[in-house]
């Protein structure tokens, strides 16, 4: 699920610009050099954190001569963001300053002998952040750039995978078919990614928590077919003008195409969804009869526009701001659904919401018009509005919800009293809902649950909750034996 906490900008994913050397300055403008620097020529290579309210967020810079200045190239693995070319790139071996425009962020840099940072730091949103930066050898660079993912499935693998694309008449998508060892047939589930536009692998900060979990369940006897979404990859359409609806239809798609492969049990085919997969997964089961099982992994109970509400509350208070930023990032969000929900006029409304996200202080248009852009999306308004509760009422199948304790982007507190209720009513005997101790949204192990700290985590997802879904599936009686 993507993350919407606005009141204060944070360093994230942006797409590659043009970058144009930039002639180096021998100091940081207004500041006297320490002793003139002798000229530098080489590529350098550094390694650096930013220190944002209750976390630290590495970063990467490489830095090298082109025609009569510098260009740079920085990394934040954790948040996704690889070689973005850097703007204003000064360098002389004793300050380095580069800017990354499409975030509105400033990196100012004094070195020591060493290369190791006396002074640095980041600016971006009207507020400032200490930093640290060091420089590295290439060696070393390029080994951090690669974290550990000791989950991640390497080639050969000890199992039969296949290609393949589905015409759903809309878009095309496509995917991976992994399936277990012998002839079957196999119990099998559609993947279903979380929000955002997601790989078949749903990877997130150098993690792919659907190639672990495909990894694992087809080692346990079961199928899987995980897709790129739309727009992504193979996959075509567009995940933005895509309602709730919409990718539903993508899942009764993909369904169809699993059932009708003759390695699979027909009668056994469910989905499992992640996060807002959670939310399309359930509502593709409640309209499609032959869908064996639902298994949600960070799935809401509550309206989205509640789901973002409380993300906001709870990420802004573990950064460790203080209360008043916390009421006023929440004021802030309700602010801008108050407007979405009420605004006539689209050019209006847009025109309102950057007024309110321009209160949390000044930030390049450039920078402010994609988080509008998404705001007003048809994916987003559709979010927001839809109520899961309805929906998880209707599920007679045998439902398994587990949320993290850590989770801040879906709270357990919020969600899974409320996914329970819902199956209750709608008197589903075959549902279980856990509340899993010392996991993040990501099913990770975690100290805070921050998002920032996603990337920081070796573990891509859980064995305890790997091992949970796959004997928690393999236990399903046929539908003929449930009473």
């Amino acid at each position: 699920m993507r993350i919407f906490p606005i009141v204060f900008a944070c360093l994230t994913a942006c797409r590659p610009t043009a970058a144009e050397p930039v002639a180096a300055s021998p100091t940081t403008p207004g500041e006297a050099p320490l002793h003139p620097p002798a000229p530098v020529t080489a590529p350098a290579y550094f390694s650096g954190a930013v220190e944002l309210p209750g976390a630290s967020l590495p970063f990467f810079v490489a830095v090298r001569p082109e025609g009569d200045g510098w260009v740079a190239a920085v990394d934040i693995p954790m948040q996704g963001a690889r070689q973005i070319p850097a703007q204003d790139v000064a360098y002389d071996g004793r300050s380095l300053s580069f800017a990354l425009d499409s975030v509105g962020a400033k990196w100012s840099v004094r070195l020591d002998d060493e290369g190791d940072s006396t002074e640095c730091s980041l600016a971006q949103s009207g507020a400032a952040f200490p930093c640290t930066l060091a420089v590295v050898d290439e060696a070393a660079y390029a080994e951090m750039l690669a974290p550990k993912r000791p989950q991640t499935p390497k080639p050969p693998l000890p199992y039969p995978t296949r290609e393949m694309t589905i015409d759903t008449g809309a878009v095309t998508l496509a995917g991976t078919l992994a399936l277990p060892q012998g002839p079957g047939p196999h119990p099998a589930a559609v993947l279903v990614t979380g929000s955002g536009a997601q790989d078949r692998d749903e990877t997130i900060s150098d993690h792919k928590p659907f190639a672990v979990l495909a990894h694992h369940l087809a080692e346990h006897g079961i199928a899987t077919l995980r897709l790129d979404d739309r727009g992504v990859g193979g996959s075509t359409g567009t995940l933005a003008t895509s309602t709730t609806e919409d990718l539903a239809a993508d899942v009764r798609a993909a369904h169809a195409w699993l059932v009708s492969q003759p390695e699979i049990a027909k009668d056994r085919v469910g989905v499992i969804g992640h996060s807002e997969g959670g939310i399309v997964g359930p509502a593709a089961a409640a309209t499609t009869p032959g869908i064996a099982f639902v298994v949600m992994l960070a799935g809401t109970g509550v309206p989205g526009e509640q789901v973002v509400m409380k993300q906001t509350e709870l990420i802004v208070r573990r950064s460790g701001m203080p209360e008043a930023q916390v009421a006023q990032a929440v004021e802030q969000q309700r602010a801008i659904f108050e407007t979405l929900r009420t605004a006539k006029d689209e050019a209006a409304a847009r025109t309102r919401v950057a007024e309110i996200l321009g209160a949390s202080g000044p930030v390049d248009d450039a920078v402010r018009k994609p988080q509008i852009d998404v705001l007003f999306s048809p994916w987003f308004r559709a979010f927001i509005a839809h109520d899961p509760r309805p929906v998880l009422a209707k599920l007679r199948v045998p439902v398994l919800a587990l949320v993290g304790d850590l989770d801040l982007q879906v709270d357990a507190e919020q969600n899974l009293p409320a996914i329970e209720k819902a199956l209750k009513k709608g008197k589903n005997r075959h549902a279980t809902t856990r509340r899993m101790p010392g996991l993040n949204h990501l099913f990770q192990p975690a100290k805070t649950g921050l998002p920032a700290e996603y990337g920081m985590i070796e573990v891509t997802m859980s064995p305890v909750v790997l091992t949970l879904v796959s004997d928690w599936i393999g236990a399903l009686p046929p539908k003929a034996e449930r009473p």
